[in-house]
């Protein structure tokens, strides 16, 4: 598979239902909680539309022949094919895109999503990520 090819239909599926929530959480919410708050409403309402959620998934990774379980945390993985970096801060730094696309890399996913929940429109802080 290589960047330029389209994602599948599914993780593009995924992939709005992650924008849609997003919108939902930071209408209701607003900006300036604790991540963590936007993280358990994020992934209520991905479950509520039937996805399969996990948070602060910690996923092993393998280096120089030798595997390690405490490789990564993984903030939230939905249906075990698109990855979401929540973050609640006021400016986004760029080493948090470059730790997405490490983390899509080491975890063999194509799709991933940045978003801060603290800026006054969401659309703002939503960044998609495809390798």
């Amino acid at each position: 598979m290589n960047q330029f090819e389209k994602i599948s239909e599914e993780e593009d599926r995924i992939g709005k239902a992650i924008v849609n929530a997003a919108y939902e959480v930071h209408k209701e919410l607003g900006p300036g909680l604790l991540e963590k708050v936007y993280e358990v409403c994020f992934c209520h309402l991905l479950r509520k539309a039937g996805f399969d959620v996990h948070r602060q998934l910690m996923v092993p990774i393998v280096f120089d022949g030798l595997y390690f379980e405490e490789g990564l945390r993984l903030d939230v993985m939905v249906n075990d094919l698109v990855i979401c970096e929540l973050k609640a801060i006021e400016s986004v730094n760029p080493v948090w895109e470059a730790q997405l696309l490490s983390h899509l890399k080491l975890t063999g996913k194509r799709l991933g999503y940045l978003i801060n929940f603290n800026v006054p429109l969401i659309k703002n802080g939503i960044k998609r990520m495809v390798l």
